[in-house]
């Protein structure tokens, strides 16, 4: 067991974390994984740990919150019935083999590897965020066949190496081909249970070889963090709803964007200098 001078530390920096990621979720509709996995790396590196294994342990720790609350959000949207079960259904079975892939490819990679992913990918999350526009379009309708079988597992793949769901990635394929936002935000919830499900899965079945882990971690995957972060997001994700419906939502979205870039950039610099 380790020391309370250890633990609490943690527990007070992933709680703050968890209630942060709730108000972005309820703010922007953004998923909660592009702001913890930088989070629950500069934190656990803050308080010693790692950095052998770490980013691992931070993409898997995503993951596993994502799963519930993907879950959670794809009842609400489907009770109102806004999830396209027909786009669900054709890109499934490719996002869960990427996601499995991704899990094969994460644990392989170094971290400053990884450490680089995340940061290309999440500057051009962040600059879509900023500058793309609604009137975007790349087609009428989502891409069959061929098309989707080479899109969606790289869509899987690539959201298990920044430890994201369906939001990042998802929601702007799907408007980009012409599915209303509403729609695509409720699809992209379906989307991040099937990229979250099976990684969660392969990363509580890799060992851990690092020494310097943070404690109560299991395979990949840190529980303290995983249950801190869900339970905060329960009770902060509807204040960033109601703050979303009281102010202006473009200034909002802005200011994440900024905030994306500076996080991406950060972890490139700490990967490459």
């Amino acid at each position: 067991m380790p020391e309370m001078t250890e633990f609490l530390p943690m527990l007070a920096l992933v709680l703050l974390i968890g209630g942060f990621a709730g108000i972005i979720a309820g703010m922007l509709g953004v998923g909660g994984g592009i702001v913890l996995v930088p989070a629950f790396y500069f934190a656990f590196e803050g308080l010693g740990y790692g950095p052998e294994g770490l980013m691992q342990i931070c993409l898997a720790t995503s993951l596993a919150t994502i799963a519930v609350t993907s879950a959670r959000s794809l009842l609400a949207h489907n009770k109102r019935g806004a999830v396209d079960w027909d786009i669900l259904k054709g890109w499934g079975l490719g996002i869960g083999i990427g996601a499995v892939l991704g899990v094969v490819a994460a644990t392989g990679l170094r971290g400053e590897v990884l450490m680089v992913i995340f940061g290309v990918l999440g500057l051009i999350v962040g600059l879509y965020l900023g500058f793309g526009r609604d009137s975007w379009r790349l087609g009428d309708a989502m891409p069959t066949g061929w098309g989707r079988a080479v899109t969606s597992p790289v869509l899987g793949f690539l959201s298990v190496l920044m430890g994201i769901g369906g939001g990042s990635f998802g929601v702007p394929l799907m408007t980009l081909y012409a599915v209303p936002i509403h729609r695509a935000v409720a699809t992209a919830a379906g989307f991040g249970m099937l990229i979250a499900v099976p990684s969660v899965i392969g990363f509580l079945l890799v060992p851990g070889l690092a020494d310097n882990r943070p404690p109560f971690t299991v395979g990949q995957v840190n529980l303290v963090a995983f249950v801190a972060v869900v339970a905060m997001t329960l009770v902060t994700t509807p204040w960033g709803v109601r703050l979303a419906h009281a102010m202006d939502a473009k200034p909002l979205k802005r200011a994440f964007a900024v905030f994306i870039l500076v996080m991406a950039g950060n972890m490139l610099r700490k990967a490459l200098f």
